[in-house]
């Protein structure tokens, strides 16, 4: 009940800014902007989302490579299509994570490590965003002087350099994980996953490898951001949406569905910086979320159509389980 609560409640936040943007906009001054887009423009932006789909699916194989576990490349694909589908409704936009373990666990039977994995995966994610941001501040400076601009970013970089820390320094994360000390059954398999994540200092490449993609993938994100509003006739400069799009982005993770509604306030305050009418501004993400409900709806497709072959692929024995008698 508590959990049913919950997804109500993330719906709710939603529609309310959904409906709050559009109480703010003028609709049909924007109808006619989205009706009057430039296609071509659209299918380039489109093209460069498919794009980060797939950096994030061999950025993922990377983590789960580095961290020992062998599972099938195919078997892979089909948990990250399916958690690409789940993030079209399941709250906020990492809900998709929760089915990449639960179907990674059942080939691997290595929970500590496939967390591990996909923690190293979001991780590295946020790594690459605050690089790819920091590179664009320092060439676009004089756009975020502002300080509606500026404090944000210096929220999300001490941010994520506070996690990489609690995560790979032992010291740290054990402290605290102090709080559970009372429930020993949950400190143990937090303190084993972080020993398991600490097996990446013997595959540094994946680590590093996985952050360069992670780089990537928000470059591609802006990209197709900045397409969109191009084909929406808007004259703004790629600067813009490498430092604003990253923002965006961490938004999009607090509670709601798929990061609907709060992507959208997050675009209209940023992109209204930089003389963008609220309603364009609020269309450039809608138009990003209809590329992930296409795109979604095809992971979904895909699981669906290699589930029978799925199933008859028997999983691997765990190597912890005590071995049957005759």
């Amino acid at each position: 009940m508590k959990n049913v609560l919950n997804y109500i409640l993330r719906i709710g936040i939603s529609l309310l800014l959904l409906w709050w943007i559009f109480k703010h906009i003028d609709t049909e001054q924007t109808l006619t902007v989205v009706k009057s887009a430039d296609m071509r423009y659209l299918a380039v932006a489109f093209l460069f989302f498919f794009t980060t789909y797939v950096l994030t699916f061999y950025r993922w194989t990377l983590f789960i490579k580095g961290m020992d576990l062998q599972a099938p490349e195919r078997e892979i694909f089909r948990y990250f299509c399916i958690g690409t589908f789940g993030n079209l409704f399941l709250p906020s936009a990492i809900g998709g994570d929760a089915i990449k373990i639960v179907g990674l666990c059942r080939i691997v039977h290595h929970k500590a490590k496939v967390v591990g994995s996909i923690l190293l995966d979001r991780l590295s994610g946020y790594a690459g965003l605050v690089i790819v941001m920091i590179i664009a501040c320092i060439f676009g400076w004089e756009h975020i002087q502002e300080p509606g601009i500026l404090i944000p970013i210096l929220f999300v970089i001490p941010g994520t350099i506070v996690v990489a820390l609690v995560l790979f320094n032992e010291k740290i994360y054990e402290f605290c994980c102090r709080i559970f000390d009372r429930i020993p059954k949950i400190k143990n398999a937090l303190m084993q996953m972080h020993y398991d994540i600490a097996l990446m200092k013997n595959h540094p490449g994946h680590g590093y490898g996985g952050i360069f993609l992670s780089c990537l993938s928000h470059v591609c994100l802006a990209l197709l951001s900045y397409f969109i509003a191009v084909g929406l006739h808007q004259e703004v400069s790629v600067i813009h949406f490498l430092i604003f799009f990253p923002l965006i982005s961490v938004a999009s993770a607090l509670p709601s569905l798929g990061g609907l509604g709060v992507r959208e306030v997050a675009a209209v305050y940023f992109f209204g910086k930089i003389g963008i009418e609220s309603g364009t501004a609020a269309s450039i993400t809608l138009m990003t979320y209809v590329f992930m409900v296409v795109v979604g709806l095809i992971g979904g497709a895909i699981y669906v159509t290699t589930l029978s072959a799925g199933r008859v692929q028997h999983p691997a024995p765990d190597p912890g389980a005590p071995a049957s008698g005759g």
